[in-house]
């Protein structure tokens, strides 16, 4: 067993939960017609892309098959307007190249499909730092159920209490906390520091890696 870093990718590894949210917005309000302001679109962006829609749209209508294809079309369009922003959060490079250095395990625990995945890690050219990658299709329940981070440490064979969650979202700092692990949360424009106060095991919360010393989380 050993101590591992999991981390979240949307809003956590690159600033991109605006990009989403406008493609989600387009995407439901335009192409779906279900009337949301940007308020009600952001509340409901957490967990799987099926499981929005059926929020959104109730159980039954849309098939998995529409599902998949609404699904695709909404990552593609996220893509093609954030593509020339594709960068990682400041100081984010040179942590995971101390923490690899470090001989620390690292996984991705998203909710992220495959597409998201790969146009991130490959566009960026992260992915040799991560042995376990968890996506969506990975799982049977999105966060706060903590399976994605349960199964990203028994990947690694960490023990929960060993791991640190490196998250930017409420849903996903109480994942973390129901697999009985520590967070750092990211700072975004998307959440206020106030949404994270029912939380007890945030033990940082910054504004870039920057402020993060390797050798002080694994003490």
């Amino acid at each position: 067993m050993s101590k591992a870093f999991l981390f979240d990718m949307n809003g956590t590894m690159i600033n991109d939960m605006p990009f989403h949210s406008v493609a989600w917005f387009d995407i439901l309000n335009n192409d779906l017609n279900a009337g949301l302001t940007k308020a009600e679109v952001d509340k409901q962006m957490y967990g799987k892309n099926d499981e929005l829609l059926v929020r959104v749209f109730g159980a039954g209508r849309f098939t998995q098959e529409e599902m998949d294809a609404i699904s695709l079309k909404k990552e593609k369009r996220y893509q093609k307007a954030f593509l020339s922003h594709l960068k990682l959060i400041d100081g984010l490079d040179n942590f995971l190249r101390t923490t690899e250095a470090a001989q620390v395990k690292m996984a991705i625990g998203t909710a992220a499909i495959p597409i998201n995945i790969d146009f991130v890690l490959d566009g960026l050219n992260i992915r040799h730092y991560f042995s376990t990658i968890v996506s969506a299709n990975d799982v049977a329940e999105s966060k706060p159920n903590p399976e994605v981070f349960l199964k990203c440490a028994a990947l690694l064979d960490a023990k929960p209490e060993d791991c640190i969650v490196f998250e930017d979202a409420p849903k996903g700092v109480e994942a973390a906390r129901n697999a009985g692990m520590k967070t750092v949360v990211i700072n975004t424009v998307m959440h206020t520091k106030d949404e994270f106060e029912q939380y007890d095991n945030v033990i940082a919360f910054i504004d870039s890696y920057n402020e993060l010393d390797v050798e002080k989380l694994l003490a």
